[in-house]
């Protein structure tokens, strides 16, 4: 998916790097940082009852530009790659992300549908994302 934010790539860069801007838009995680090799975890899920342990790791990272995470869930086979590509364009920030690999998690787990990802995605950066970054 794509969104043209009205910030410039930097000040993007900064809501997808800095784990204290991230809590305010997608994920509180405990520690965050763009640099490869590096592992965090988090919980998300449909409800608060039903919670899964996210395990992720920066797999590439090109300042300002873009940055790849490897996505997994614990207890779960399948593995994914999330990726945030920042474009500028007159002053302005493209940004597209990528989830590849969602076929690779359990089918019977209806929690897994590629369904809830377009809608987990569209809400954090069409929603989340603009109102931190266009207030």
């Amino acid at each position: 998916m794509e969104r043209l934010f009205t910030a410039s790539t930097a000040k993007v860069w900064k809501a997808i790097t800095d784990k204290d801007e991230m809590k305010s838009w997608y994920f509180d995680l405990a520690e965050f940082r763009a640099e490869k090799g590096f592992r965090f975890s988090f919980l998300g899920g449909p409800t608060p009852e039903k919670q899964y342990l996210h395990l992720c790791e920066v797999t590439e990272v090109i300042p300002q530009k873009k940055l790849t995470y490897s996505w997994r869930y614990d207890g779960y086979p399948g593995i994914s790659f999330v990726t945030f590509e920042l474009f500028e364009q007159n002053n302005n920030t493209l940004l597209r992300l990528t989830h590849a690999g969602l076929d690779s998690f359990p089918k019977e787990n209806p929690d897994f549908a590629p369904s809830n990802f377009v809608e987990g995605w569209t809400s954090i950066i069409h929603t989340g994302l603009k109102k931190y970054l266009e207030p």
